[in-house]
């Protein structure tokens, strides 16, 4: 290595968060650097975020070099092909925002065009029976992408992600990290030690007095944000004044049935309600606003709406949606939650984890730290963030519901110019374009604003000049293929229970 190179690597904070770090440094970087992890067995993780999007397939896949089947067992591991909301636009409403394509493109034009077409007539069904993952999902089913199909059928694009035990993904990585010559260092830390002359941090100290010091430093401290906030101050952009809820109780519950093959949320009086089903339980939660709901009050709502027997006392967790001012500063990158806090809605915290750490390994500096490079690495999260941002605040806003004070100040509030945008444009065109790499696709933003009521005046001047009936045909060929698609796949415990059944917990 060169003079300049970087050398020790020091991780703060352990959970999913710091073991991925850890775990991709010392693949990817490790072989002549020193990575450290520090942890403390007496700091609790946050360990909630039990669900994925297909991105961590890729992670886990290229980035770590992990086995699915092994990966699945060791985490009491289910899949997931997409989100079901109930109570969203109105009570008694239910959709999907499922994975991957929905339909089928047609010409110039997306799917979706030709189905308001049919709608309009009376010719349509709902439009989650068009989306295999959708479909699928609502059948209970699952399979990975088959292999001896044509490439052009939905059975050979089937996009999914994982529900898995936090705690467990974090231990697992923990051993895969130790095996590639992580240093775990236990303990909490009592001292940041910066240098005099530019502010960088060159040391944590610990309880004990060890001193671990570090040419980088990745901040996986969590809300408190140990080197990124209490240490250089990096600041806080507060989105509440969007993202309303500030709080949650989380509590697992026995399971009573075979585990769906997708995540449920369900609105709630102030907020609302998580489950997602793994192997030997059910995570449930109730993310709620303060403002309109007592703590007694959400855990009460919470406990009166699980499926099984709760396995323990809701957990609460305190938060403030919003991002840092600075994602690096400095020698300290900031991954997880001390980068910033997104709602669980979308099942995006893991996904903002590994695009830190896939981000930090291609931007990876030398000891320089030329300002060049972290402000460009800044611009990326700030993308990511923002444009996550405006995704889940569409869900607040796109209701008709005013049974609820929450529910009337989240359908009259003010939300950004970028999403009023958007909901404006679908609701008089049809009509989504995504900006640059934002991660939400069309495909997802026109599930979410149709299962939310947000149905477009017209369709496409293309689709509209189409002689009807072929049209209607179109439309309905592709709900027929979906469904015989659907039911070619094996009931989702069968395929678990076949593949990567995990081992019964005490």
């Amino acid at each position: 290595m060169s003079e300049s190179a970087i050398g020790d690597i020091v991780v703060v904070g352990g959970g999913a968060a710091g073991w991925m770090a850890a775990a991709a440094l010392a693949r990817h970087l490790g072989k002549h650097r020193r990575i450290h992890l520090v942890e403390s067995d007496e700091i609790g993780i946050v360990g909630v975020g039990e669900a994925t999007v297909p991105h961590i397939r890729t992670f886990n896949a290229e980035v770590l070099g992990l086995d699915e089947a092994d990966f699945v067992k060791s985490t009491q591991g289910t899949f997931k092909l997409g989100i079901q909301f109930r109570d969203w636009a109105r009570i008694g409403d239910s959709y999907y925002h499922g994975f991957g394509s929905v339909g089928q493109d047609l010409g110039p034009l997306p799917f979706h065009q030709y189905w308001l077409r049919a709608r309009g007539a009376g010719r349509a069904q709902a439009y989650c029976h068009y989306g295999l993952q959708s479909e699928a999902a609502e059948q209970g089913r699952f399979m990975p992408p088959a292999s001896d199909v044509p490439a052009t059928s939905p059975l050979a694009n089937i996009a999914y992600a994982y529900h898995f035990d936090a705690a467990s993904y974090a231990k697992y990585l923990r051993g895969y990290a130790e095996k590639l010559g992580v240093i775990r260092h236990e303990g909490k830390i009592v001292q940041v030690s910066q240098r005099p002359d530019d502010g960088f941090i060159d040391a944590v100290v610990l309880e004990s007095g060890e001193r671990i010091a570090g040419d980088l430093f990745i901040d996986c401290s969590g809300f408190r944000g140990l080197l990124i906030e209490q240490t250089l101050k990096a600041g806080y952009e507060d989105w509440s004044h969007w993202l309303p809820c500030d709080r949650a109780l989380a509590v697992p519950c026995a399971t009573t049935g075979a585990p769906t093959p997708y995540t449920r949320c369900t609105a709630r009086p102030a907020g609302w309600q998580w489950r997602i089903p793994l192997q030997h339980r059910v995570g449930n939660g109730y993310v709620y606003s303060s403002r309109f709901v007592s703590d007694d009050d959400a855990a009460a709502t919470l406990l009166a709406n699980l499926d099984g027997k709760a396995l323990a006392e809701p957990r609460p967790l305190r938060f403030i949606a919003g991002k840092r001012r600075k994602f690096w500063d400095k020698n300290v990158v900031a991954v997880g939650l001390a980068s910033g806090f997104m709602e669980p809605l979308e099942s995006t915290s893991i996904h903002l984890i590994q695009m830190s750490i896939v981000r930090l390994i291609d931007m990876f500096p030398d000891a320089g730290f030329d300002p060049l490079l972290v402000e460009r690495y800044n611009r990326a999260v700030d993308f990511d963030y923002d444009h996550i941002r405006d995704f889940i605040i569409l869900h607040y806003k796109a209701t008709e519901r005013d049974d609820t004070p929450f529910w009337n100040h989240c359908r009259t509030m003010p939300v950004p110019d970028s999403l009023q945008e958007n909901i404006d444009l679908f609701r008089r065109s049809g009509r989504f374009y995504r900006n640059g790499e934002e991660f939400f696709a069309l495909q997802s933003w026109v599930q979410v604003m149709l299962g939310q009521r947000i149905v477009p005046e017209v369709c496409h001047p293309i689709v509209d000049q189409m002689p009807e009936e072929e049209v209607f045909q179109f439309v309905e060929h592709v709900r027929k293929v979906i469904a015989a698609c659907a039911q070619a796949m094996p009931p989702h415990q069968a395929f678990i229970d076949r593949h990567c059944k995990a081992a019964a917990m005490a």
